[in-house]
């Protein structure tokens, strides 16, 4: 029965083989047919002769967008990408393949070095692997902004190319579509957008929607400025120089300032995040160190001391790496362009029963409270609304407290744990015991650890203790002063070991924490709006920019002025508001209103133009004094930019190093030193009783 199988098995074989010969043959002599032929002929006229570097990062983003947890960060970067690239799918798709690609050559070995070295502490390997989520945030935002500021780099030479061109042409949508079609640069794209603005059947429309797309606020001035001229027309001034090409030098000029303080911050950043975070990883080996070359460190590094100091660390060192994040992300454009109403905080606050609980926390409309978290949310530029903000200060309230009583019952386990595996010998100052001291130590911890089982969690005597001591099978021969000694031990251990349960002051403690929890969010973007009121200046001088632009254009009037100063503006963007939205019911008490609501002098003065320019003069004749002190605000504002980077270096400085200066001064030299000093004073004792 068995050889008819394999017969039939074999035939069915053959069979297929001549059936896949026959197709083959068939096959081939249709290709040799001239529709076939010509096909192949075309499909190999624009395939690519070898394999690209463009072709492997297409693939790996079909790969990347497949995998659960790296699609998240994929579809995070797309959204910032496709603001520069201007619906090019294709180099979207590249670069975000190559950041992540990037991001994960720098993040992969790094993780495996931490494993390596926590592999024996898996509390802190897994604080550490966490720590690297919000690593790979800082390496990809800095991926972008160096995209970002390759833009603003390329359209210096743009705008150079459009004061040619437009020389040429005289016309301003004829300047921009001639020198976009020149390269393939993602300046180009830019150009060739505004240029369909320009010329689309409703530009001004076209024009508010690119506002909002737009890669940085000098895109959309040159866009502005390009619109005003094409519909009104170009000026010349006292000089006979064109005012538009004038009112581009001036944004030139405006896009070289900010290169130059980008360029000025990246270098004084570049090393801090790295400072901040290279404490957390030395931890272990540092450890490892002063175990080693100074045993009676062990007590401490292996102890509840040690894992409280480690943990301190790493809590320090994560709030400076996210304080030095902010401080170097505050200075450029912002890049969050997540839609506020689909994160996870919404999304959890329309479940009916979270909603229940969550306004309870949010304060009433028109209260006190609830204008002073409205204010402040909009003094630190956060596009978060109050629900998500509350959301998260209770999720970080709630998610502390648990953390907190998990990590101090873990606390008590490390102490635990010390007691029943640390080896039972007198501190050695020099050096480590030899392999035959540590071989007795440890069989002496194992005998303790018998009578530790026996009478943990209950209420025994020194006498008790030295009974079951003595007649047991690890004493039986010992003399009567080994017996109390061992006695001594164990009742010191066993005091140890039932001191460590979790007490009402760590419940309390775990309290404190949740409510410093709930207020970290808000503490935050405190901290976000001081360093926002640092550039104060700078966007004064921006704003005056804006003015000089736009003061010599032909049926400009103060409302537009003001709207294009709200559409820059970041620090006085709620005041400006109020002003443009009261504007029609009464100009000169609006900008009344905004003068009360400012305490900046130069802005005042802005102010105070306007005022003059609504009612009494011409709105070039108000703000003269620009025009005539142009180069005067240009080095104030180099000036301004040099004192804002010296501030911002000093508080990063302070804050990046802040974690090193913890890990030498409170991880190692105050252990050494202090364990130290108590281990020659106990030796001393012995040695003065001994004489």
């Amino acid at each position: 029965m068995s050889n008819q199988i394999l017969f039939y098995i074999m035939g069915i074989s053959g069979g297929l083989f001549v059936l896949i010969v026959i197709a083959y043959f068939i096959m081939r002599k249709m290709i040799n047919k001239s529709d076939f032929k010509r096909i192949k002929q075309l499909r190999e006229g624009t395939k690519e002769k070898k394999f690209t570097s463009d072709i492997l990062y297409q693939k790996l983003y079909i790969y990347f967008i497949r995998i659960p947890f790296l699609n998240r960060y994929v579809i995070k970067l797309r959204r910032k990408l496709e603001i520069i690239n201007v619906d090019d799918e294709y180099l979207t798709r590249k670069q975000t393949a190559k950041i992540i690609l990037n991001a994960m050559l720098i993040i992969m070995p790094l993780t495996l070095f931490i494993i390596i070295l926590t592999h024996n502490d898996p509390l802190l390997l897994a604080i550490l692997l966490l720590f690297e989520v919000f690593l790979i945030e800082t390496i990809m935002a800095g991926m972008v902004d160096k995209l970002d500021t390759k833009l603003l780099k390329q359209q210096v030479g743009f705008f150079a190319e459009i004061r040619h061109a437009y020389h040429e042409f005289n016309m301003v949508e004829e300047a921009i579509y001639d020198v976009s079609q020149r390269d393939q640069l993602e300046v180009s794209r830019q150009g060739e957008k505004i240029y369909e603005i320009l010329t689309s059947d409703d530009p001004e429309m076209e024009l508010e929607k690119y506002y909002d797309v737009a890669p940085n606020s000098y895109l959309k001035e040159f866009a502005g400025i390009s619109y005003l001229t094409r519909e009104f027309g170009d000026r010349t001034d006292s000089n006979g120089a064109s005012l538009y090409l004038k009112n581009l030098n001036n944004i030139t000029q405006e896009m070289q300032l900010e290169i130059l303080k980008r360029d000025k911050l990246d270098y004084v950043f570049q090393s801090l995040s790295v400072i901040a975070i290279v404490p957390v990883l030395c931890m272990e080996p540092l450890k490892n160190w002063a175990v080693s070359n100074f045993s009676f460190t062990s007590s401490f590094y292996n102890g509840k001391l040690g894992f409280i100091a480690q943990l301190l660390l790493v809590i320090v060192t994560f709030i400076c790496y996210l304080l030095t994040r902010k401080l170097k992300d505050n200075t450029s454009r912002n890049n969050d362009y997540k839609d506020p109403n689909n994160c996870w905080q919404m999304k959890l606050y329309k479940n009916k029963v979270a909603r229940k609980i969550i306004d309870l926390f949010i304060p009433k409309k028109g209260t006190k409270q609830y204008k002073k978290d409205v204010n402040l949310l909009k003094d630190a530029a956060s596009k978060q609304k109050m629900e998500a903000f509350y959301v998260n200060r209770i999720v970080i309230c709630i998610s502390i407290f648990f953390v907190s009583l998990f990590i101090f019952n873990q606390v008590h386990n490390v102490a635990i744990d010390y007691i029943y595996e640390n080896p039972t010998s007198e501190y050695n100052i020099l050096g480590s015991m030899t392999a035959k001291e540590e071989e007795e130590a440890m069989l002496l911890t194992d005998q303790d650890n018998y009578f530790l089982d026996k009478f943990k969690n209950k209420k025994v005597t020194l006498e008790e203790i030295r009974v079951e001591v003595k007649y047991s099978e690890y004493y039986q021969d010992a003399t009567d002063e080994e017996i109390d000694e061992a006695a001594k031990r164990i009742e010191e251990k066993l005091k140890i070991i039932n001191k460590e349960y979790l007490s009402w002051f760590e419940w309390l403690l775990a309290c404190v924490f949740a409510v410093g929890g709930y207020c970290a969010p808000k503490w935050l973007l405190i901290f976000q709006k001081i360093m926002r009121r640092l550039e104060i200046e700078n966007e004064v001088m921006q704003f005056q920019t804006i003015i000089l632009m736009l003061m010599k254009i032909e049926r400009v009037s103060v409302e537009m002025i003001l709207e294009w100063l709200e559409r820059y503006s970041n620090i006085f963007r709620e005041p400006i508001t109020r002003c443009v939205n009261d504007y029609e019911a009464g100009a000169w008490e609006a900008l009344e209103e905004l003068k009360n609501d400012i305490n900046n002098e130069q802005m005042i003065r802005i102010v105070e133009g306007l005022q003059s320019a609504v009612e009494k003069i011409p709105i070039h004749e108000a703000f003269d004094e620009l025009d005539n002190e142009r180069e005067y605000y240009q080095e104030k504002r180099k000036e301004s930019n040099e004192r804002l980077i010296k501030r911002k270096g000093m508080i990063g400085k302070a804050i990046g190093f802040t974690p090193l200066v913890g890990l030498f001064v409170g991880y190692l030299i105050v252990p050494l030193v202090v364990i130290g000093l108590l281990s020659m004073t106990n030796a001393f004792g012995t040695m003065s009783t001994m004489m």
